[in-house]
């Protein structure tokens, strides 16, 4: 009679045990979700303004053709980019084409003072800010989560209960993080 109360108990607990990690891994998940969607929804922010960018440096620069192709094309790779590393790689190439475009405006000086101009200009940095933020939240729940999925003891329990596999990190390639790590060359001789 006591064994079996004990196997009862033991049972319940481990029970009990599993519900706590299954809501802890399903929280953690649906927040990285979450944080997914705000950089989703950011991207889109910024897809948005791109169109009215373009249009602007047209209006002066009507013979860069080649530029305003490349940031249609990119921005479209972003738009259409499925999960974070697609993402991430769309959005570095697309970043690379927007240099492109600033660097057309940079010779036009009747662009750059142009309100419409700087308003956009503007527009773009504050959802670049976001986007960052964005990301650096997606990036914190990825990790919460996939660490939460590795430890003891719920590394036992998590193939059981479905989640077998990391979330991906929305992360810069590799030519930003060379660049990230080598320091700024400032030459005041010219």
């Amino acid at each position: 009679m006591n064994l079996v109360i004990v196997i009862v108990v033991v049972v319940v607990l481990l029970g009990l045990v599993a519900i706590s990690i299954y809501n802890g891994l399903v929280k953690t998940n649906v927040r990285a979700d979450e944080a997914w969607s705000d950089i989703t929804v950011q991207l889109k922010r910024r897809s948005d303004l791109i169109p009215n960018l373009v249009q602007t440096v047209k209006g002066y620069a009507t013979h860069e053709k080649t530029v305003f192709e490349d940031v249609t094309e990119a921005r479209s790779k972003v738009m259409s980019a499925q999960g974070p590393a697609e993402t991430a790689k769309a959005d570095n190439a697309f970043q690379a084409t927007m240099k492109s475009l600033f660097a057309v405006a940079e010779n036009y000086p009747q662009l750059r003072a142009s309100e419409n101009f700087q308003e956009l200009q503007s527009e773009l940095v504050d959802t670049e800010d976001k986007i960052q933020a964005s990301r650096r939240f997606y990036n914190g729940m990825a990790r919460d989560f996939n660490t939460k999925r590795k430890v003891f003891p719920t590394n036992i329990f998590a193939g059981m209960l479905g989640f077998t596999k990391d979330r991906e990190y929305f992360d810069v390639d590799a030519s930003e993080k060379k660049s990230v790590q080598e320091p700024v060359k400032v030459d005041f001789t010219k």
